[in-house]
């Protein structure tokens, strides 16, 4: 009965995912055609706003995880823990990530042509921050199964690892250093 609901839940949290990118999508088509002079700066908006979205929640989930690694497995605080973190990861973080990739790469080309080596090298630290991403996607799914090996002090450590990313990001794209 608990998979049922389960999966039940997982399904309808991806079709809130998938309509919520599709009104995205739609708002974001009609803002082009309406306001094209005007787009690439909602779209830098939109941007930032997906990249504060993501970093919350890449900030937050590895805090969770270091509470949820002290938590008792079949507990009650463990499998609010699950709850909170599938939510956050599945409701926050990941459509966040989609919509900074996308509009971020379109900003790239738009505004930039893809060129400069601070670009570069901002995008080779999205790209980690995305693979951190998905490390702490599967710390999730073995959370969620009961089988995290890793203790509290191992997800304390990996909590500064997005910290520190967003500062070279950051950096990368208001100093353009190089």
């Amino acid at each position: 009965m608990a998979e049922m609901k389960n999966t039940n839940s997982t399904g309808q949290a991806m079709m809130r995912m998938i309509s919520g990118i599709a009104v995205l999508v739609v708002l974001t088509a009609l803002l082009y055609f309406a306001a094209p002079d005007s787009f690439y700066l909602w779209a830098k908006a939109i941007h930032i706003l997906a990249v504060i979205s993501w970093m919350a929640g890449m900030l937050y989930l590895p805090r969770l995880l270091v509470y949820h690694a002290d938590a008792e497995k079949g507990s009650v605080q463990s499998e609010t823990f699950k709850v909170m973190e599938r939510r956050l990861l599945r409701g926050i973080i990941n459509p966040a990530m989609i919509v900074t990739w996308v509009f971020g790469l379109w900003l790239a080309w738009k505004g930039f042509g893809f060129q400069g080596g601070w670009l570069h090298a901002k995008i080779g630290a999205v790209l980690l921050l995305s693979a951190m991403h998905g490390y702490l996607a599967g710390a999730v799914r073995k959370f969620a199964e009961d089988r995290n090996e890793k203790p509290a002090r191992h997800w304390r450590m990996i909590n500064e690892i997005p910290t520190l990313l967003m500062i070279a990001i950051v950096i990368l794209v208001v100093v353009k250093p190089f």
